[in-house]
């Protein structure tokens, strides 16, 4: 079981990862796919939403009851979308990426 939502908040992390990617391509014109730069971001994604996962299971205090690994899935993507945001306000930017 505890196999399961590590797999689960990890694959939630770049689900999350997977989703600013989509984004960022269709909001800009010209974009480039850099695949070793896609794997990475897609790998550091997971292990962001592995480790909000591991975080809230640990801290959360049952608060949510059974951690399920769809509860999992959510709080691991939920974690990097947080971790991005907290980042946009230390910046003081509304975007991550650069624009020219």
């Amino acid at each position: 079981m505890y196999f399961s939502i590590l797999i689960a908040s990890f694959g939630g992390g770049v689900a999350r990862g997977l989703v600013g990617f989509v984004k960022h391509q269709y909001s800009y014109k010209n974009v480039g796919f850099n695949l070793p730069y896609f794997l990475g971001m897609s790998f550091l994604s997971g292990v962001i939403g592995l480790l909000s996962a591991m975080a809230v299971k640990e801290v959360g205090l049952n608060l949510f009851g059974d951690f399920t690994p769809a509860l999992s899935f959510i709080v691991g993507y939920a974690g990097g979308d947080f971790i991005e945001n907290i980042y946009k306000i230390i910046i003081q930017k509304s975007s991550l990426y650069p624009t020219k």
